[in-house]
């Protein structure tokens, strides 16, 4: 896609560049960014994703997010503009690619990130959990795998049911799990057969202990430090329902007050020196009531990070306005309003679970989606990226549906089947 010369309409205040449009993310901060009057480019991988079709931008680039394709782009977007605009990367990859060239980058972005160890550590979980043992942080019980020697030691000493996930999540393991982030073991045998399939997947593996308890016993607090490392911004939620249950990624949550999960971020990045976007994950155990912290994610908003703007709070906004020398939002302080934050799609297959393994009415479903809330992906002022969402898997299940059809029309040939001449 040509990007037009922005030059001639010569803005007072700086664009945004988010970049992974095409993500869950990405297209909300575009939003979020754009209700607050700040011009929006967009970068992203798919043309055909439901979320390229945003109206929110004024232009959208496509592109690779790899070393050379996305700082092509970004050079480009760039030079059509009269001064820096404030960066978005919205995924991991992307995170890490502007780290690794932010002194390229930094006379034509506005940035906000770690610095480059730093941030490298808090994203590898490998990396993250080493240092919360030697900190002291409270973290499940965790083996690292890089050899098969490695597992059958951790078989042998981990708490079952474990969970095992890559150490850094890499493009191998995305195409090979097929959107499995996490693998819930419930034996060694299983164990040893689960580190034999997915090790060449990634560097390294890890291994950590199950902590008890529901979808809905998982925290977290989003929140944005400035430049001298100071919480401008924070907001603690919990989960409602993941899709897939259990082990998946939030399909609805609420916000929620929560004093050690708050306390427990800001001790851990202050500690750290977060620069920029910043989200802690801990669960509660069901058994002991103590919390552990599952992950960070750090350089990039997240999933629900939304669910601060529904309760008054404006993070992003926040991150441009820091950056670009504006001043502040004046109301940045969570006054636990319970937002409640839902991604209908998937909120509705992980209810269905829960429905028919009895553990949800429909009752208690239509409670929790009470109060003031903001969809993941409907908008009234940009309503395509919805509908197509939801076209593709109704087109999906159509065509299985033709395909049954066609197959069953289909009569097999066989010794009783034979076609007979109308003489016999």
């Amino acid at each position: 896609m040509v990007i037009p010369d922005l030059r001639p309409a010569r803005r007072r205040y700086p664009h945004a560049v988010v970049i992974g449009l095409d993500c869950l993310p990405g297209i909300q901060t575009a939003r979020i960014l754009a209700q607050s009057g700040v011009s929006v480019i967009g970068l992203a991988r798919d043309p055909n994703h439901p979320f390229s079709h945003t109206n929110t931008c004024e232009t959208i680039h496509f592109t690779t997010i790899s070393q050379g394709e996305l700082m092509g782009a970004l050079e480009i977007v760039s030079s059509q503009l009269d001064q820096k605009a404030v960066l978005y990367p919205c995924t991991d990859s992307s995170v890490l690619l502007v780290s690794r060239n932010r002194e390229l980058l930094q006379d034509r972005y506005h940035i906000a990130l770690p610095g480059s160890q730093t941030l490298e550590m808090l994203m590898d979980k490998s990396r993250f959990l080493r240092f919360a043992r030697e900190h002291g942080l409270p973290v499940p019980k965790t083996f690292f795998l890089r050899t098969p020697a490695d597992a059958i030691a951790a078989s042998e000493q981990i708490p079952f049911p474990c969970i095992m996930k890559p150490a850094f999540k890499t493009s191998t393991w995305e195409r090979n799990a097929a959107g499995v982030k996490v693998y819930l073991i419930s034996s060694a045998q299983e164990f040893l057969a689960t580190f034999d399939r997915c090790c060449s997947w990634a560097e390294s593996i890890v291994a950590q202990e199950w902590v008890s308890g529901t979808d809905s016993d998982l925290y977290s607090c989003n929140c944005y430090f400035d430049s001298n490392s100071k919480p401008i911004v924070t907001f603690v939620a919990r989960k409602l329902r993941q899709s897939p249950p259990i082990l998946g990624v939030s399909a609805s949550g609420e916000e929620c007050r929560n004093d050690t999960v708050l306390t427990q971020t800001i001790d851990l990045f202050t500690k750290v020196r977060l620069r920029g976007l910043g989200y802690l994950e801990m669960k509660r155990d069901a058994h002991t009531g103590q919390y552990r912290i599952i992950e960070p994610n750090v350089g990039r908003p997240t999933g629900r990070s939304a669910i601060a703007e529904a309760g008054g709070v404006p993070l992003i906004y926040s991150m441009y306005c820091e950056l670009a020398g504006l001043p502040l939002p004046a109301h940045r302080e969570q006054t636990y309003k319970g937002a409640k934050w839902i991604y209908f799609k998937k909120d509705l297959a992980s209810s269905w679970y829960y429905w028919q393994k009895g553990e949800l009415t429909l009752m208690q479903w239509a409670r929790s989606l009470r109060g003031h809330k903001r969809d993941a992906v409907f908008s009234w002022n940009d309503p395509l990226p919805f509908l197509l969402d939801w076209w593709s898997p109704i087109r999906d299940l159509l065509r299985r549906g033709k395909q049954k059809i066609s197959q069953s029309e289909v009569q097999p040939v066989g010794r009783d089947s034979q076609t007979r001449s109308p003489l016999q």
